[in-house]
């Protein structure tokens, strides 16, 4: 800047106005009066013709505005081709085991907000992976969280290492169960604590109350640069059709997004081997028809179903009663929205009767496995050979 308005006094000095050369101090803080003044009143005093005063003022000007853009002054212009802007085509990608820990601290977390650290790296200017997060000790209420506390990240960062994770952290996450992904505004200061020491630092907030089987309320959002909206400047730019982001809810808007934030897409990037973890994560197995279950809790379970039919029995026997004794137009609505005794008691039955069965079938079929057996020899009429025969029990 000192370079700078070195030569923006050698211009003033040129134009014979170096009574004007105080007014620079002032004028770093606010360029454009500076501009006024150097080109607008200071010509009105030079004696000369008013189209040799135009051609001077407008050469004058063209200079001074290339000084000031060689500064970082623009000053409402649009930015260079040199320029680096973070582009619309950007993406988040999560592993899965990053998604599974931050849901599952979420969910362990309801009502209150949880947080956590990202860690991972910046493959490329459009590239942003988070291989693995780890929760933080904090007490949050329901609608902010606290500030981070260094030296549990120090540590959590050295244990890791040793561990084989050399990923740095790449952003944040917090929760909010139950009420959309956006930032407040003791979110917003979080973050740009994080973008001070890392400028590409990522917030994930995460809703464990919305998400349902095969979709996750997540989003991912960065701040913008209130100089850049003063100065008129796209906070992105668009070199790509990749990428895909949300229909942002009515609820973020109201809340500061694409005024104060940004959402960033996110992908969830698997390998081979990680399709076929969660593939058989929850998969069945035959066997499991024949596993057995406790006797305690099985016979405890047969005697509550038994109460329940004796229960139900009774509101049966009673409904009966009343039947006969109602008219017609009190019978219609009676019994409106009030438990059928009959169907459930069938219902109740049929259900005890079935598990009852299962449970004897899988004890004979165990008892089948666990008998020894008797090998005996039997021959044949055409090839002599021998085979196992096993005794009627």
């Amino acid at each position: 800047m000192h370079v700078m308005w070195g030569k923006v006094e050698a211009e003033a000095t040129a134009c014979g106005v170096p009574e004007l050369l105080w007014l620079h101090g002032q004028a770093a803080e606010v360029g454009v009066n500076l501009w006024k003044l150097v080109f607008g009143l200071a010509f009105s005093q030079i004696p000369v013709s008013n189209s040799k005063r135009h051609l001077l003022v407008n050469s004058r000007m063209e200079r001074f505005r290339s000084l000031l853009n060689h500064g970082g002054m623009s000053f409402g212009q649009q930015p260079s081709d040199n320029a680096a802007l973070i582009d619309n085509s950007e993406t988040v990608h999560i592993s899965s085991l990053a998604l599974l820990k931050m849901l599952r601290h979420g969910r362990a977390g309801v009502p209150m907000e949880v947080m956590g650290l990202m860690l991972g790296e910046f493959v490329d200017d459009f590239t942003v992976r988070v291989v693995d997060v780890f929760a933080m000790p904090q007490s949050g209420t329901s609608v902010s969280v606290e500030a981070v506390d260094p030296i549990f990240q120090t540590k959590m960062m050295e244990m890791l290492k040793q561990t084989g994770r050399p990923e740095t952290v790449v952003g944040w996450y917090h929760s909010h169960p139950g009420f959309g992904c956006w930032l407040s505004s003791v979110d917003i200061q979080t973050q740009q604590s994080f973008e001070q020491l890392t400028p590409r630092a990522v917030a994930v907030v995460i809703d464990p109350i919305q998400s349902v089987k095969g979709k996750v309320v997540i989003d991912a959002f960065r701040l913008i640069n209130p100089q850049s909206l003063m100065l008129g400047q796209e906070p992105r730019q668009s070199t790509s059709n990749l990428g895909h982001l949300n229909k942002p809810s009515i609820q973020a808007l109201i809340h500061g997004l694409n005024r104060h934030y940004y959402s960033i897409a996110i992908d969830y990037r698997k390998t081979t081997l990680e399709e076929n973890m969660l593939m058989n994560l929850h998969k069945h197995v035959w066997t499991e028809a024949l596993e057995m279950d406790d006797f305690h809790a099985e016979a405890s379970k047969n005697k509550e179903r038994m109460q329940r039919l004796v229960a139900l029995s009774d509101g049966y026997e009673k409904r009966v009663k009343e039947e006969t004794e109602l008219t017609k137009d009190q019978l219609k609505t009676r019994y409106v929205g009030k438990l059928d005794p009959k169907k459930h008691m069938e219902d109740v039955g049929q259900k005890l009767i079935e598990d009852n069965i299962v449970s004897v079938s899988r004890q004979l079929i165990d008892k089948e496995a666990t008998m020894p057996k008797k090998n005996g020899v039997a021959s044949q009429a055409e090839g002599g050979e021998t085979m196992e025969v096993e005794d009627d029990l």
